[in-house]
């Protein structure tokens, strides 16, 4: 049976290889690996590995349900480290909303118009503006969530007249593949569609590319990265 010990030995380990990888790819693509933002995903993770992670020096955590990142917030309060801060990187349904902008820090994955409009609303009403990356499926996957990159194109200036909308960048999850190089071709799609929407709207500020997990990561960054989603680099396999 594995001592609490050896368990956060090995999250050390896990982390210290996670950030050598991260280093490694922006060095190859002449970019600081100051410039790359770890967020470590969370889901499934028991409250007491994130905190063994947050201090270990992890401060962005990124969870896919509200109900469960709800609790885990819950019973961390007074527990981490000054300075972390929580990602919506999962699906949100309308109904979860207002939890939502209470909740994260960065809400990853605005997928549609409609709840650009709700979180619009939600800012407004609670006076405090609500920061997003907006999820594009670049593969055009029937399964995942997300706008389509000409969707996107054409309602961007609708997202940005929101009022109380803070959108900071774009979001994408690649498709599955074997190889990581194929995965390739859409992170630099995802960086291309950032730079038109940057030229043809140069009052948006969109800093951020959320794109690269496990399988991808030192890819996503040396195609132009700037927050890099890890779960089971760092965790470990989750229970089926």
């Amino acid at each position: 049976m594995e001592t609490r010990l050896s368990v956060e030995a090995e999250l050390a380990r896990r982390i210290e290889q996670v950030r050598a990888e991260i280093a490694r790819a922006a060095e190859r693509a002449g970019r600081s690996p100051g410039d790359v933002t770890l967020v470590a995903v969370s889901k499934t993770v028991p409250a007491d590995r994130v905190r063994a992670a947050a201090e270990l020096g992890i401060t962005h955590f990124g969870e896919n349900r509200v109900q469960e990142a709800e609790e885990k917030i819950h019973a961390l309060t007074g527990c981490l480290p000054p300075g972390v801060t929580w990602h919506m990187v999962g699906h949100l349904q309308s109904n979860k909303a207002r939890k939502a902008v209470r909740l994260f820090a960065l809400i990853e994955s605005v997928d549609s118009l409609e709840l650009a409009r709700l979180l619009s609303r939600l800012g407004v009403e609670r006076g405090v503006p609500v920061p997003v990356l907006l999820e594009v499926n670049v593969g055009g996957e029937e399964t995942k969530f997300g706008f389509a990159p000409a969707e996107l194109s054409e309602v961007f200036p609708r997202i940005l007249e929101l009022p109380m909308l803070e959108v900071r960048g774009l979001m994408t999850i690649a498709p599955l593949v074997g190889d990581p190089e194929d995965a390739r071709p859409y992170f630099r799609q995802l960086r291309e569609l950032r730079d038109r929407l940057a030229m043809a709207y140069p009052a948006a500020e969109l800093r951020e590319l959320s794109m690269g997990m496990t399988n991808d990561f030192p890819v996503a960054i040396e195609e132009g990265a700037t927050l890099v989603r890890i779960g089971r680099a760092i965790f470990g396999e989750r229970p089926s």
